[in-house]
């Protein structure tokens, strides 16, 4: 299989080294990654702002970059699911077919369904507590929803538990919004800094050392609240600890 990674312009520009742990874990599994040069925004903070019209030049620029390959992956699960929800319904407009919407996977998804890994050589002696984000939550179903009555199941604690030396703990509130959500932390930051606060301080009860997680987003906005407030926690993304090691 070709996979062509997807790299986020946020992961790009502020935490490449979720960008490049990506490539370092995919590679070290034997898997033949290519990362396509010329990457470019996949429309959603454009949509997000009301704007979704315009952000068809972008979903079909991304369309264009990946077509060659047989999967596509991004450690982001919102960037993921906004390609795979709303890029068809976007290009259909455009009069395109969109493909790279069969064909995306977050990466913790991917290794977790398509690879089935089931050992790692990562080693991360820390206490870390999962953060299940949204969209990776209700749209690429990473774990199971509270609000749903169903069988709960949990990839990344299934991913996280091949890692040696961790321990793995999971909030009360085991999927309640960080408050990040894109334009929403803009346009209600009251709100969202609130929300931030509770869901840091969740985290912080199960006596965890990192929050850890699929989306660099909710996990910045976590972040900013932790060194506003001085909390002793931190946040890592969840292939950082996969690929530690590496």
């Amino acid at each position: 299989m070709k996979i062509g990674l997807f790299i986020p312009c946020y992961i790009n520009a502020v935490y490449p080294e979720v960008g490049v742990a990506s490539y370092k874990l995919l590679k070290s599994l034997g898997l033949d990654v290519d990362y396509p040069l010329d990457q470019t925004c996949c429309g959603q903070p454009m949509a997000n702002a009301g704007f979704e019209h315009e952000s068809a030049g972008l979903a079909l620029r991304m369309e264009e970059l990946f077509r060659s390959y047989d999967y596509v992956v991004g450690p982001s699960a919102s960037c993921v699911a906004f390609v795979k929800e709303n890029h068809p319904g976007i290009l259909e407009k455009a009069g395109h077919v969109c493909m790279n919407s069969k064909k995306i996977y977050d990466i913790c998804e991917f290794l977790h369904d398509i690879v089935k890994v089931k050992e790692l050589k990562a080693e991360f002696p820390h206490k870390v507590s999962i953060h299940n984000s949204c969209h990776g939550v209700r749209e690429l179903h990473l774990s199971s929803p509270s609000e749903r009555n169903i069988p709960y199941f949990s990839k990344l604690r299934d991913l996280l538990s091949l890692v040696k030396g961790i321990e793995i703990f999971e909030p009360k509130r085991i999927d309640e919004c960080c408050g990040f959500g894109g334009m929403f932390a803009i346009e209600e930051p009251e709100v969202s800094v609130c929300m931030g606060r509770d869901k840091v301080k969740d985290h912080m009860s199960t006596g965890a050392e990192y929050i850890t997680g699929a989306d660099s987003s909710c996990l910045m906005h976590m972040e900013g609240v932790i060194k506003r407030d001085n909390l002793p926690i931190k946040t890592i993304h969840i292939v950082e600890i996969l690929a530690s090691g590496l």
